[in-house]
């Protein structure tokens, strides 16, 4: 044993001197050597250390007995967390789970923490992919993953060290780290491994193991749980697994879970496990080597040491073991750098099941008296025993305290101590306990639990944060005072009164034992309560009174907060004695009350709360009088307090409570809030009025205007039934919308004013215009009965404001001033608000420079105030001022907000006042602005006044050129020259237009309306029109402005009338008049002529006094203008049904502007309302001045006055022409054609579809022809600024054409002559018949038929005559590379070419020459010359007819004679080879004699009929016949193949999806060495088979790709491929290919074919055996085999079997024959029962093999336990053999082993 233990040692740990250090090391390299271990770094750092150690032992001659006394693990020790390194593996058990962490108990008490991230990669990236992408895949949480009492291996991945020196162990459950030391080589059925599910599959799971190279498969039916009953497995989930079956060396491997066969299986030492790769969890057999007091030392798998601690021994069986016993053990841990395992033999560890109970929860925190001490243990701790005989562990630090040294005597010598129970360890199940007197003395220690809301802890403060304070109680418990809860008010600096480290006293609010969130408070009035607290709601007893705390504030109340959940409503009428309308004023959130209940419901947990009831009893006094509320009541208020939206008052005498809202406080916007801020709780306010009462508050009002409104009886709708349309109120505005603003009047009516009835100018933002609060009188215009709502108008023109109303309004709005000025300075000692009150605008006051400041204002030093800023802008300090400077400037206005004062010194203000008198005007200037009120100057009177800014209330936006600013020049009219109000400052009344000095209305002149030529007038603008403006003039008459006399200088697209604002008054001029009437422009013809309507104008050169303005006839007016001029006019009106537009440009000149010249863009012509504006200005050019009446002007808006060639303008469409095109209407009554080809820069095959009558074009003029233009509607003519692609370029000239340009054109006309072809509107082309097609047509008349007019042709130039300006074109396919214009479907025949055309030629002049011999005649034959001559020249149409009638005088044996063919001179593989049996078949054409024919060539052609004789008449007959005949039989007989084009094409109209029908008619192209057309072919039968065949289209492309492949080149077969690829099933396509590469010995291009292919149809089996054999066909035996091992793991494992089987029959065939009978053997010997593949092996040893190893064969077979009848039929097949091959005494010895057979098996082999 001894020695042994010297060449062997197993584990433990083993104590060291440093002499011996190396020692152990070299015996653990022994170790690993003996059980193989391949670690490339360990064993490199193992053989160094070996070396050492031989050298150290070596020097040493250390004795075996020395060795023995070291290296023998003597003492036993629980695991340590010391111990504890990175890498150590530990079987551990799952504690509690968190939302992002697992905490796992390990041995020996330890607790490890498992994150999120450290579970599997799988779960990993199933996370980050969601985080990512918010991806829709189900995320499962670590509470579905994990379940307490779960056991889980894991390895140590991290140790982190905490401030305070606390280690945390940081776990990892992840395959690839828990599994390290495992490779593919090593897994064996029968071992047990965990691992996480990867993914969920059909049929099962996928489990990583993190083996690399391995794929483990769990099945669903094996994935069972305790019961035995299917279990859901998730991504990410822990398994621990038994390994049922392992395939392909370790690549694949089935699992199981089933607890009980994970249970009962057991590592054995066939497994191989060693050091490196053992894991915790394993059961092994183990045998006793040493007992000591401390545990036991065991051996198992043979060799392998391992330590059990005490604590992991059954108690009761703890004596009993001796040395050399068996013992069942389960693995612990296993430290891998110094080999240290721990071993198990608990029961709860050894059992089925995988998941250990925790149990005995509830005694933790427990605190024993009276233990007694049964074992120590002075290097891991103590076994103690409680008075209820339960053993409990401490650890060695748990029996001292924390700083103090370790006293064993002192433990001793103790007989009972006292411990408090900490924690429970389920993996050693026991529970740990702490002797510390720290812990035992604390009031609670770890659970949260032992916590209860009300009670006082003692904490110490750890941070300071946004949300509140971190509180330390215990060394395990944690507390949050929350920041509203840090003191009895809310502190805005706690880090002033709180300290890190700080210790202080809370009270508990609320506790979460499962989430251990603890909520703690500091409110002193809390903690130091005597009342009793409210824990649950059955506390909350009905007349009970607690100290809560308030959560929220709302209308509807407060919610109180008492301790735990419990929390109760107090209504507003419960809030105080006194009536509350803002709770928020009197309540804040966290505030401590004291409350009573009023009322509880437990079951429904609702609480009603009272602090009325704690404040005044639940006694009542004697009620108060009630308040008589009435609308328009004056009262009087107190104020109780202010608020953020008004006042609270009580009315007095009844003291009832009231809300003055804020907004209510004027009617001057900023005078609100000084009012707000002057008034002070207890200040008594008169002359308030009531306006209204909503429970349970009345709403008062301290409006002036609305006061006076509601005491005058203006009110005349106090309910909706009262309101009518036009009636006028006064309200305020409630509410500001984007779409209106909501206005309330008296008794809560409530009306809403749209955008657009807001004011007279345009609103764009309603926020701009009012403010909420603001007066308003309003107008209703709109009643809606149903639903109770309307309309009001808040326009200043439709609203007129009572008379003098403004002056009242500023009266009333400085004496609020003044008020609040008085009322602050009479109240406190404030000198500040004493000497702003004593100041008043215009005062002279004495004063001394300050400051010069950088931006030139000045501030100024005064005794009288001293304690104000006074300051003086830069505009009012003129001059130098030099600091300390005396004196004397005027005070403009006084800021109490910001205690400015602004002065000036102003000469004109500063200077001497002169006396102003009421009803003078002055010019004043503005020299202080604010939101209600200026600071005016009145002319050079020095004296200064207060005016408003509005002169109505409704009047609150201007332009920026109608504000009041500094600087502004106003006219203004002195009502009163000292009023008492304003201070004495005069009070005056003011227009914003500037004063204009001009000779005024004579005051001698006539009657009302009566004005004369000249007369300068005043007037206020009245009614806008787009054209004109009424004003109404001083006498009450009504005037008219032109726009045109508005503006000096009009803009294009301006309005100028909208520069005038109904109500502004305005100064013009007299220029005319209009009648009553017609109100047609009349001039003046003497002074005093009288008319109903002064024409005014308002433009400034006009209103000069020394303006020289004349009157001007209309005539003399049209005069001016000239054509072609450009003018300035107005938009008048527009007609829809004349298509016109109506524009002035004076007052009596008017014009039209057509449609089509009001712009050159058809969308904008089709709605000219749109584009053009009532008023708008335009600029337009004159086209014809008419002096007839009606005298007007024709204008033109497109900037076009006359057509010329290069404008682009807009047309009209009046006629569709299929040959000249479109005919278009243009501008000025002129008419233009737009010719085919100058439709589009794209010819289309149908152009003028997309035309139709009476569309808008934009054409572009390209020249003039006769009376009408030629134009163009080409993108790149009409918009030649945009970029556009010409396809289809315009020909101008023959300079623009070359011979050989391929050009499309229309068809203009087919005649005798041939095909006329339009090329551009000037060029035409013509192709002559035999030029057009290659068939040819009865008539050219039939060739029209076919190709109407209009048909767009591609052609190409074969010549240019230039000077007759002909051009000859072709449109045959082989120049245009388009196909014939006719159909191959008609059936005409073919033109002949090369010799069959000379023969026939030949043979036509053998025969004239006979004919012309016969006659002798020479005037025939200059006939016939003359007539050839003529025939020279046409265009081969008639020459079809003469050819057809000397077809017909052929000879019966030369119409018998085929056409002959040349011999291909490509060679057709494939699928283009002809059946030699296979006859031509003539054409009908051919057998009729309807040959092709040139062009004429042969024009000496006797076209008089030669008379023949009766004889020779009878012999054609007959022979016809016969030809008939033979062709009927020919067309009868499908066997034939034909012999022409055409009878392709009608046997194709028959069969269009027969591929074999293409495919000949492709060979029949190839052997004609016409490539061309066989590709052309072969994509027409692409077309035209029908999609559903499939395999007839597949066939096409199998020959195309073959047509490639022999006549193509690599870039052309690789697109037809493509396509291939993408119309059709890709792996035949793919097959087909590889097939024609290795046929054509293309083995490069073949086998990249095939690495692709396996790459992409990886699980097709057929694509592996293709590859394989051609790999076999190329002699690459080795790579076939290579190719066999990736088939093998990429296709599932069912197909494993039969790809073998078909590897190997290839290996017969074209490989190694003795490799396929090793391959066929191996899967015969794992699948003997496979029948099938034994009579494939039998085929193949028969064809190849020996005799005796046939036999060989058959033997094996009829001795299979398979089905009788499979024997049966090998026996036969043996017996054939035999009697084929072998000897008489052969087939005996068959037959007798076939008896032999029969007799075993007996009546079932009968049978």
């Amino acid at each position: 044993m001894a020695a042994t233990e010297e060449d062997f040692p197993r584990g433990g740990k083993t104590k060291q001197t440093t002499e011996s250090k190396a020692e152990p090391v070299r015996r653990h390299k022994e170790v690993d050597n003996l059980f193989e271990t391949h670690t490339a770094e360990e064993s490199k750092k193992r053989k160094g250390q070996k070396g050492d150690a031989l050298k150290k032992a070596k020097r040493q001659r250390t004795s075996k007995e020395e060795a023995l006394k070291l290296n023998t693990t003597t003492s036993v020790d629980i695991l340590q967390l010391k111990s504890l390194k990175v890498g150590t593996l530990l079987l551990g058990c799952v504690k509690e789970v968190a939302d992002f962490e697992v905490t796992i108990n390990l041995p020996s008490g330890l607790l490890g923490y498992l994150n999120i991230s450290n579970i599997s990669d799988s779960y990993t990236k199933i996370l980050s992919d969601h985080l990512d992408s918010a991806s829709s895949e189900e995320i499962f949480s670590l509470h579905s993953l994990f379940s307490p009492g779960m056991l889980v291996r894991c390895v140590v991945a991290r140790l982190d060290t905490a401030k305070g020196g606390s280690v945390s162990i940081q776990l990892s459950i992840k395959p690839k780290e828990v599994n390290k030391g495992l490779s593919t080589g090593f897994l064996k059925a029968g071992l047990i491994l965990s691992g996480c599910v990867e993914s969920i599959e059909d049929h099962g799971y996928l489990v990583d193991l993190g083996i690399k190279g391995t794929k483990a498969f769990l099945p669903k039916q094996a994935a069972k749980d305790k019961t035995n009953s299917p279990k859901e497995l998730k991504v990410g989930q822990y398994v621990t697994s038994l390994l049922e079956e392992v395939k392909n060396d370790g690549c694949v491997v089935r699992l199981s879970i089933s607890p009980t066969a994970v249970a009962q299986a057991v590592a054995d030492t066939a497994h191989g496990w060693t050091l490196t790769n053992l894991l915790p969890g394993l059961l092994v057999k183990a045998q006793i080597k040493k007992v000591t007091p401390r545990g036991l030392i065991l051996e198992f798998l043979s060799s392998f040491t391992g330590l059990v601690d005490f604590m992991h021994l059954e108690p009761e069986q703890a004596s009993t073991f001796n040395e050399g016993d068996s013992v069942k053990a389960c693995v612990l841990y296993v430290e891998p750098s110094t080999r240290l395992v721990g071993l198990s033999l608990r029961s709860h560890l050894l059992q089925p099941g995988g998941d250990v109970d925790l149990v005995a929860t509830e005694r933790i925190g427990e605190v024993a008296h009276g233990c007694k001490m049964t074992a120590l243990h002075h290097l891991s701790g103590a076994m103690l025993e409680l008075p209820d005989q339960t053993v409990v562990f401490v650890h060695r630090n748990h029996m001292k305290e924390p700083m103090e040294a370790f006293n064993l005597n002192r433990v001793m010598a103790k007989p009972e101590h006292t411990c408090r129970i900490m924690d429970f360890s389920p993996m050693e199940q026991v529970h740990l306990v702490s002797l510390r007197q720290s812990i035992v003395d604390a009031p609670f220690f770890r659970r949260y639990h032992d916590i209860q809301p009300g009670q006082i802890v003692q904490g110490m403060v750890t941070s300071l944060q946004s949300h509140g304070m971190m509180v330390k109680v215990t060394d395990y418990i944690r507390g949050l005072v929350p920041w509203t809860h840090l003191s009895d008010i809310i502190l805005k600096n706690p880090e002033k009164k709180y300290t890190v480290g700080m210790p202080i006293k809370c009270r508990v609010l609320s506790v979460d034992p499962q989430e251990k969130k603890l909520t703690l408070t500091r409110k002193k009035a809390l903690i130091d309560s005597s009342l009793p607290p409210f824990l649950t709601y059955e506390d909350a007893r009905r007349g009970r009174v607690s100290h809560g705390f308030i959560v929220c504030v709302k209308d509807f109340g407060c919610i109180v907060r008492f301790y735990g959940d419990v929390k109760g409503l107090v209504p507003p009428n419960e809030l105080s004695t006194e009536p509350v309308v803002v709770p928020e004023n009197m309540f804040y959130v966290g505030q401590v009350v004291k409350a009573k209940v009023l009322n509880c419901d437990v079951e429904k947990e609702k609480l009603l709360l009272s602090f009325k009831a704690v404040a005044g009893g639940d006694t009542e006094g004697p009620p108060k009088p009630k308040f008589d509320f009435e609308v328009g009541k004056k009262v009087e208020v107190k104020v109780v307090s202010k608020v953020l939206t008004g006042l609270e008052v009580s009315i007095l005498p009844e003291e009832t409570t009231a809300l003055l809202p804020m907004m209510h406080l004027s009617d001057h916007v900023s005078n609100c809030l000084l009012l707000w801020e002057g008034l002070q709780e207890g200040d008594i306010i008169s002359n308030i009025v009531c306006l209204s009462e909503k429970k349970p508050n009345i709403t008062l009002t301290k409006k002036p205007t609305l006061k006076s409104f509601l005491e005058e009886g203006g009110v005349v709708a106090k309910e909706f039934s009262d309101i009518t349309v036009g009636v006028q109120l006064i309200g305020w505005v409630k509410n500001i919308m984007p779409y209106g603003v909501f206005v309330e009047f008296p008794y809560g009516l409530v009306g809403l004013a749209p955008k657009a009835a807001m004011s007279d100018k345009f609103v764009s933002d309603t926020t701009s215009h009012f403010q909420l609060g603001h007066t308003v009188f309003a107008k209703v215009t709109n009643l809606d009965e149903e639903k109770r709502r309307f309309l009001v108008s808040l326009k200043v023109s439709e609203v007129p404001s009572p008379e003098r109303d403004g002056q009242a309004r500023l009266i009333r709005g400085l004496q609020e001033r003044k008020e609040v000025m008085e009322m602050m300075a009479s109240r406190g000692d404030s000198d500040l608000l004493k000497q702003l009150s004593a100041v008043t605008i215009g005062q002279r006051m004495k004063m001394s420079v300050d400051e010069v400041r950088e931006d030139g204002s000045v501030t100024f030093k005064s005794d009288e105030l001293s304690a104000a800023t006074v300051l003086a802008t830069k505009d009012h300090a003129p001059g130098k001022l030099a600091t300390g400077q005396e004196c004397m400037p005027v005070i403009l206005h006084v800021d109490l907000v910001t205690s400015e004062v602004y002065v000036s010194l102003l000469a004109k203000l500063t200077g001497k006042r002169k006396a102003v008198e009421a009803g003078s005007t002055h010019t004043a200037t503005v020299h202080h602005a604010d939101r209600d009120f200026a600071v005016i100057s009145l002319g050079d009177t020095a004296q200064l006044t207060v005016i408003q800014t509005t002169n109505h209330p409704n009047e609150t936006f201007r332009f920026d050129s109608e504000k009041l600013t500094a600087g502004k020049t106003l006219t203004i009219t002195v009502t009163k020259s000292s009023c008492e109000e304003l201070e004495g400052l005069p009070l005056v009344s003011w227009e914003l237009a500037p004063p204009i000095s001009k000779r005024l209305i004579s005051v001698s002149k006539g009657s009302k309306g009566t004005y004369r030529y000249g007369d300068v007038v005043k007037g206020k603008v009245k009614t806008v029109k787009p054209t004109c403006v009424l004003v109404t003039l001083e006498d009450g008459s009504t005037g008219c402005v032109h726009v045109s006399e508005i503006q000096e200088v009009v803009c294009v697209g301006t309005f100028p009338t909208s520069l005038l604002k109904i109500g502004s008054e305005v100064t013009a001029r007299v220029i005319g008049g209009r009648e009553g009437n017609s109100h047609r422009f009349l001039p003046f013809s003497h002074p005093n002529f009288t008319y109903s309507m002064p024409e005014l104008t308002l433009l400034p050169r006009n209103l000069k006094e020394d303006a020289d303005v004349k009157p001007v006839k209309t005539k003399e007016k049209l005069k001016r203008y000239q054509v072609g001029d450009d003018v300035i006019c107005f938009v008048s009106k527009y007609f829809p049904k004349r298509k016109c537009l109506e524009v002035t440009t004076g007052p009596s000149v008017t014009g039209t502007v057509e449609q089509l010249a009001m712009t050159s863009d058809p969308e904008g012509a089709k709605h000219p309302e749109k584009l053009f504006k009532l008023g708008q200005a335009v600029s337009a050019k004159v086209v014809i001045v008419s002096s007839s009446k009606p005298s007007r002007l024709s204008l033109s808006l497109n900037g076009v006055h006359k057509l010329e060639k290069g404008h682009v303008i807009m047309g009209l469409v009046q006629k569709l022409d299929p040959v000249l095109g479109l005919l278009v209407k243009l501008p000025f009554s002129a008419m233009g054609t737009v010719a085919m080809e100058d439709l589009a820069d794209k010819y289309k095959p149908k152009p003028l579809e997309r035309y139709s009558k009476d569309q808008l074009v934009r054409c572009c003029i390209v020249g003039e022809a006769k009376s009408n233009w030629q134009l163009s509607l080409r993108s790149s003519r009409t918009n030649p600024e945009k970029a556009s692609v010409v396809q289809d370029p315009e020909i101008v000239s023959l300079e623009d054409l070359s011979e050989g340009q391929i050009v499309r054109g229309y068809v203009r006309t087919v005649n005798a002559q041939g095909v006329f072809v339009s090329l551009s509107r000037s060029i035409k082309g013509r192709a002559q018949f035999q030029k057009a097609t290659k068939y040819f047509v009865a008539s050219h008349q039939d060739y029209a038929k076919k190709v109407p007019q209009a048909t767009l042709l591609t052609t190409k130039i074969l010549s240019i005559d230039k000077e007759s300006g002909l051009v000859d074109l072709s449109l045959l396919q082989e120049d245009t590379g388009r196909p014939d214009v006719l159909p191959e479907s008609l059936g005409l025949h073919l033109r002949l070419t090369g010799e069959a055309k000379e023969k026939r030629d030949a043979t036509k002049k053998r025969k004239r020459t006979e004919s012309e011999s016969m006659q002798g005649t020479a005037e025939n034959v200059s006939k016939k010359k003359k007539k050839g001559k003529v025939e020279d020249s046409d265009s081969g149409v008639e020459v079809y007819f003469r050819e057809e009638e000397e077809e017909d005088k052929l000879e019966p044996a030369e119409v018998e004679k085929p056409v002959p063919v040349q011999p291909a001179r490509l060679q057709v593989t494939g699928g283009f080879s002809w059946d030699a049996a296979l006859s031509a078949l003539k054409p009908a054409s051919a057998a009729l004699g309807g040959g092709d024919s040139s062009d004429g060539e042969d024009g000496e052609v006797n076209t008089k009929p030669q008379k023949k004789s009766h004889h020779k008449q009878e012999v054609e007959k007959r022979e016809a016949e016969k030809a008939l005949t033979k062709l009927e039989t020919e067309l009868m007989d499908p066997g034939l193949r034909p012999q022409t084009a055409a009878s392709f094409e009608r046997l194709l109209l028959g069969s269009p999806d027969s591929s074999l029908l293409w495919l000949q008619f492709m060979a029949f192209h190839l052997q004609a060495t016409q490539i061309e057309q066989a590709r052309a072919v072969a994509e027409r039968a692409l077309k035209t088979i029908s999609f559903r065949e499939e395999q007839e289209k597949l066939n096409v492309w199998v020959a195309l790709l073959n047509l490639e492949n022999l006549y193509g080149t690599e870039e052309s077969l690789q697109k037809v491929f493509e396509r291939a690829v993408q119309y059709c099933e890709p792996m035949p396509v793919y097959q087909q290919l590889a097939d024609i590469y290795a046929k054509c010995q293309k083995t490069k291009e073949a086998e990249g074919l095939y690495k692709t292919m396996v790459k992409r149809f990886r699980q097709e089996k057929a694509v592996w055996l293709s590859y394989g054999t051609f790999l076999l066909q190329q002699g690459q035996s080795d790579a076939a085999s290579a190719l066999l091992q990736r088939a093998i793991k990429s296709l599932p494992n069912k197909d494993n079997v039969d790809l073998i089987a078909k590897f190997a029959q290839l290996e017969f065939r074209y490989g190694d024959v003795e490799r396929g009978k090793a391959m066929l053997d191996r899967i015969l010997t794992s699948y003997p029962k496979r029948t099938d593949l034994w009579s494939v092996f039998i085929d193949l040893m028969v064809k190849h093999g020996s005799q005796k190893e046939v036999r060989a064969v058959f033997d094996r077979v009829i001795h299979l336990s398979v089905a009788v009848k499979r024997i049966k039929f090998f026996f036969k097949r043996y017996l054939e053999y035999e009697k084929k091959s072998g000897t008489p005494e052969s087939i005996q010895a068959v037959k007798d082993k076939a008896l032999e057979y029969v007799e075993s098996k007996g009546t079932e082999a009968a049978r």
